[in-house]
Protein backbone atom coordinates (compact mmCIF):
# COMPACT_ATOMS: atom_id res chain seq x y z
CA UNK A 1 0.00 0.00 0.00
CA UNK A 2 1.25 3.49 -0.81
CA UNK A 3 -0.04 7.05 -0.67
CA UNK A 4 -1.68 8.42 -3.82
CA UNK A 5 0.82 11.32 -3.76
CA UNK A 6 3.69 12.36 -1.45
CA UNK A 7 3.34 15.11 1.15
CA UNK A 8 6.31 17.02 2.49
CA UNK A 9 6.91 16.95 6.25
CA UNK A 10 7.26 20.40 7.80
CA UNK A 11 10.39 20.49 9.95
CA UNK A 12 12.68 22.92 11.77
CA UNK A 13 16.46 22.57 12.23
CA UNK A 14 17.82 21.89 15.70
CA UNK A 15 20.80 23.95 16.84
CA UNK A 16 23.95 21.88 17.30
CA UNK A 17 22.55 18.88 15.43
CA UNK A 18 21.96 17.57 11.93
CA UNK A 19 18.53 16.38 13.05
CA UNK A 20 15.25 18.08 12.20
CA UNK A 21 12.30 18.70 14.52
CA UNK A 22 9.18 17.40 12.69
CA UNK A 23 6.20 19.74 13.11
CA UNK A 24 2.98 18.04 14.18
CA UNK A 25 0.73 20.91 15.28
CA UNK A 26 1.12 24.65 15.78
CA UNK A 27 -0.74 26.19 18.72
CA UNK A 28 -0.81 29.95 19.39
CA UNK A 29 -1.74 31.74 22.62
CA UNK A 30 -3.84 34.86 22.17
CA UNK A 31 -3.24 38.13 24.06
CA UNK A 32 -0.66 36.80 26.53
CA UNK A 33 1.03 40.16 27.29
CA UNK A 34 -1.02 42.74 29.19
CA UNK A 35 0.02 45.74 27.08
CA UNK A 36 -0.72 43.88 23.83
CA UNK A 37 -4.14 42.89 25.21
CA UNK A 38 -4.79 46.58 25.88
CA UNK A 39 -3.78 47.66 22.37
CA UNK A 40 -6.22 45.04 21.03
CA UNK A 41 -9.02 46.43 23.22
CA UNK A 42 -8.90 44.00 26.16
CA UNK A 43 -7.69 44.19 29.76
CA UNK A 44 -7.11 41.94 32.72
CA UNK A 45 -5.83 38.40 33.21
CA UNK A 46 -8.43 36.60 31.16
CA UNK A 47 -8.28 32.79 30.88
CA UNK A 48 -5.82 31.77 28.15
CA UNK A 49 -7.25 30.98 24.74
CA UNK A 50 -5.71 29.30 21.74
CA UNK A 51 -5.90 29.14 17.98
CA UNK A 52 -4.01 26.97 15.52
CA UNK A 53 -1.99 27.31 12.34
CA UNK A 54 -1.35 24.42 9.94
CA UNK A 55 2.01 22.71 10.22
CA UNK A 56 2.94 23.80 6.69
CA UNK A 57 2.49 27.47 7.67
CA UNK A 58 5.92 27.10 9.31
CA UNK A 59 8.81 28.57 7.33
CA UNK A 60 12.12 27.46 8.82
CA UNK A 61 14.67 30.28 8.56
CA UNK A 62 18.31 29.20 9.06
CA UNK A 63 20.43 30.99 11.63
CA UNK A 64 22.31 34.02 10.26
CA UNK A 65 20.07 34.13 7.16
CA UNK A 66 17.22 36.33 5.95
CA UNK A 67 14.10 34.33 5.13
CA UNK A 68 12.00 35.41 2.15
CA UNK A 69 8.29 35.47 2.97
CA UNK A 70 5.65 36.17 0.35
CA UNK A 71 3.34 39.10 1.10
CA UNK A 72 -0.10 37.44 1.32
CA UNK A 73 -3.14 38.26 -0.82
CA UNK A 74 -6.48 39.67 0.38
CA UNK A 75 -5.14 42.04 3.04
CA UNK A 76 -4.58 45.76 3.43
CA UNK A 77 -3.25 45.45 6.98
CA UNK A 78 -0.53 42.79 7.28
CA UNK A 79 1.01 42.75 10.77
CA UNK A 80 3.84 41.13 12.73
CA UNK A 81 3.78 39.55 16.19
CA UNK A 82 7.18 38.54 17.61
CA UNK A 83 7.00 35.48 19.89
CA UNK A 84 8.94 32.91 21.88
CA UNK A 85 8.11 29.47 20.50
CA UNK A 86 8.12 26.39 22.74
CA UNK A 87 8.81 22.99 21.14
CA UNK A 88 7.25 19.98 22.85
CA UNK A 89 9.32 16.81 23.10
CA UNK A 90 7.38 14.62 25.54
CA UNK A 91 3.71 13.58 25.28
CA UNK A 92 1.18 14.45 27.94
CA UNK A 93 -2.38 15.28 28.82
CA UNK A 94 -3.70 17.12 31.89
CA UNK A 95 -0.11 18.06 32.71
CA UNK A 96 0.34 19.66 36.16
CA UNK A 97 1.94 23.11 36.06
CA UNK A 98 4.81 21.86 38.20
CA UNK A 99 5.67 19.16 35.65
CA UNK A 100 5.12 21.19 32.46
CA UNK A 101 8.77 22.10 31.92
CA UNK A 102 9.59 18.39 31.66
CA UNK A 103 7.71 18.31 28.33
CA UNK A 104 9.80 21.05 26.66
CA UNK A 105 12.27 19.97 23.96
CA UNK A 106 13.51 23.46 23.26
CA UNK A 107 12.81 27.06 22.30
CA UNK A 108 12.85 29.10 19.10
CA UNK A 109 12.06 32.54 17.73
CA UNK A 110 8.83 32.90 15.77
CA UNK A 111 6.59 35.43 14.06
CA UNK A 112 2.82 35.08 14.15
CA UNK A 113 2.11 36.94 10.90
CA UNK A 114 -1.47 38.20 10.76
CA UNK A 115 -3.89 39.57 8.19
CA UNK A 116 -5.24 41.91 10.87
CA UNK A 117 -8.05 43.37 8.79
CA UNK A 118 -9.44 39.91 8.12
CA UNK A 119 -8.95 38.78 11.72
CA UNK A 120 -10.83 41.77 13.14
CA UNK A 121 -13.63 41.53 10.59
CA UNK A 122 -14.12 37.86 11.40
CA UNK A 123 -13.98 38.55 15.14
CA UNK A 124 -16.71 41.17 14.83
CA UNK A 125 -19.16 38.69 13.32
CA UNK A 126 -18.16 35.79 15.56
CA UNK A 127 -16.48 33.66 12.90
CA UNK A 128 -13.23 31.68 13.11
CA UNK A 129 -9.90 33.43 12.54
CA UNK A 130 -8.32 31.07 9.99
CA UNK A 131 -8.33 33.58 7.12
CA UNK A 132 -6.52 36.07 9.33
CA UNK A 133 -4.10 33.72 11.06
CA UNK A 134 -3.71 30.33 9.36
CA UNK A 135 -2.59 31.22 5.84
CA UNK A 136 0.50 30.19 3.87
CA UNK A 137 3.87 31.14 5.38
CA UNK A 138 2.22 32.76 8.41
CA UNK A 139 4.62 31.17 10.93
CA UNK A 140 8.27 31.88 10.04
CA UNK A 141 10.63 30.73 12.78
CA UNK A 142 14.27 30.19 13.56
CA UNK A 143 16.09 26.99 14.56
CA UNK A 144 15.15 25.24 17.79
CA UNK A 145 17.58 25.54 20.69
CA UNK A 146 17.42 22.40 22.88
CA UNK A 147 16.45 23.07 26.48
CA UNK A 148 19.51 21.06 27.51
CA UNK A 149 21.58 23.97 26.17
CA UNK A 150 19.40 26.96 27.10
CA UNK A 151 17.97 25.82 30.41
CA UNK A 152 14.37 26.70 31.27
CA UNK A 153 13.58 30.11 29.81
CA UNK A 154 11.43 32.28 32.07
CA UNK A 155 13.08 35.69 31.74
CA UNK A 156 14.89 37.83 29.22
CA UNK A 157 14.04 40.49 26.66
CA UNK A 158 11.93 39.97 23.54
CA UNK A 159 12.03 42.55 20.74
CA UNK A 160 11.38 43.28 17.07
CA UNK A 161 12.71 45.85 14.60
CA UNK A 162 11.17 46.77 11.25
CA UNK A 163 13.67 48.32 8.83
CA UNK A 164 16.02 48.82 11.81
CA UNK A 165 13.42 50.77 13.81
CA UNK A 166 12.46 49.24 17.16
CA UNK A 167 8.74 48.37 17.23
CA UNK A 168 8.28 45.78 19.99
CA UNK A 169 10.07 45.54 23.33
CA UNK A 170 9.06 43.34 26.23
CA UNK A 171 10.22 40.78 28.77
CA UNK A 172 9.29 37.14 29.21
CA UNK A 173 8.48 37.98 32.83
CA UNK A 174 5.57 40.06 31.47
CA UNK A 175 3.74 37.00 30.15
CA UNK A 176 0.24 36.95 31.65
CA UNK A 177 0.29 33.15 31.61
CA UNK A 178 3.72 31.59 32.10
CA UNK A 179 4.99 28.89 29.77
CA UNK A 180 4.26 26.10 32.32
CA UNK A 181 0.75 27.47 32.83
CA UNK A 182 0.18 27.61 29.08
CA UNK A 183 1.37 24.03 28.59
CA UNK A 184 -0.77 22.80 31.48
CA UNK A 185 -3.91 24.59 30.32
CA UNK A 186 -3.49 23.57 26.69
CA UNK A 187 -3.02 19.93 27.71
CA UNK A 188 -6.48 19.96 29.28
CA UNK A 189 -7.96 20.37 25.79
CA UNK A 190 -5.45 18.52 23.57
CA UNK A 191 -3.06 15.63 24.01
CA UNK A 192 0.32 17.25 23.51
CA UNK A 193 2.79 15.21 21.48
CA UNK A 194 6.41 15.49 20.37
CA UNK A 195 6.46 17.76 17.33
CA UNK A 196 3.98 20.29 18.71
CA UNK A 197 4.92 23.97 18.69
CA UNK A 198 3.42 26.62 20.97
CA UNK A 199 3.68 30.31 20.01
CA UNK A 200 3.51 31.90 23.46
CA UNK A 201 2.18 35.39 22.71
CA UNK A 202 3.50 38.79 21.63
CA UNK A 203 4.32 42.02 23.50
CA UNK A 204 2.79 45.38 22.64
CA UNK A 205 3.78 47.29 19.53
CA UNK A 206 2.28 45.18 16.76
CA UNK A 207 1.88 47.05 13.50
CA UNK A 208 1.49 47.04 9.76
CA UNK A 209 4.24 46.09 7.31
CA UNK A 210 4.62 46.32 3.54
CA UNK A 211 6.38 44.56 0.69
CA UNK A 212 10.12 45.07 0.91
CA UNK A 213 10.18 45.53 4.69
CA UNK A 214 12.80 43.62 6.68
CA UNK A 215 11.84 42.32 10.13
CA UNK A 216 14.49 41.32 12.68
CA UNK A 217 13.52 40.03 16.11
CA UNK A 218 15.04 38.21 19.01
CA UNK A 219 14.82 36.82 22.51
CA UNK A 220 17.80 36.87 24.88
CA UNK A 221 19.79 33.67 24.42
CA UNK A 222 18.20 32.66 21.10
CA UNK A 223 19.92 34.96 18.62
CA UNK A 224 17.90 36.69 15.91
CA UNK A 225 15.20 35.85 13.35
CA UNK A 226 15.20 37.92 10.14
CA UNK A 227 12.68 37.91 7.29
CA UNK A 228 12.07 40.05 4.21
CA UNK A 229 8.59 40.49 2.79
CA UNK A 230 8.69 39.87 -0.97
Amino acid sequence: MSYVFPLAQSAVPVVGSKDLFPVRRVYCVGRNYAEHAKEMGFTGREPPFFFCKPADAVVAVPANAVGKIAFPPKTENYQYEMELVVAIGKPGRNIPVGQANEHIFGYALGLDMTRRDLQLALREIGRPWELGKAFDQSAPMGPIHPVAETGIMSQGAIWLKVNEQMKQQGKLTELIWTIPEVISNLSEYFSLEPGDLIFSGTPAGVGRVNKGDVLVGGVDGLGELAIELV
